[in-house]
């Protein structure tokens, strides 16, 4: 079983707030974005709900890109 730290897909740090024991009273950078379905259900079972995805394998760097631009 991966850290929960780990994104179970790639193994690269997942920046998860809940698993980090500094910033677990924060909420996840998880919460604000939409995670397609299909790409949860491409992982093994066994990883599902395990840990958090990368924002890379999640596919929401866009997503969190557009969430800090600044508003004009």
């Amino acid at each position: 079983m991966n850290p929960p730290d780990l994104c179970p897909a790639c193994g690269a740090p997942n920046d998860c707030a809940l698993a980090d024991p500094r910033t677990a009273d924060r909420a996840c950078w998880c919460y604000g974005v939409s995670i397609d379905p299909a790409v949860l259900e491409a992982l093994p079972a066994e990883l599902r709900n395990a840990a958090c995805l990368c924002p890379r394998c999640a596919d929401v760097e866009a997503q969190l890109q557009a969430a800090t631009r600044p508003i004009a």
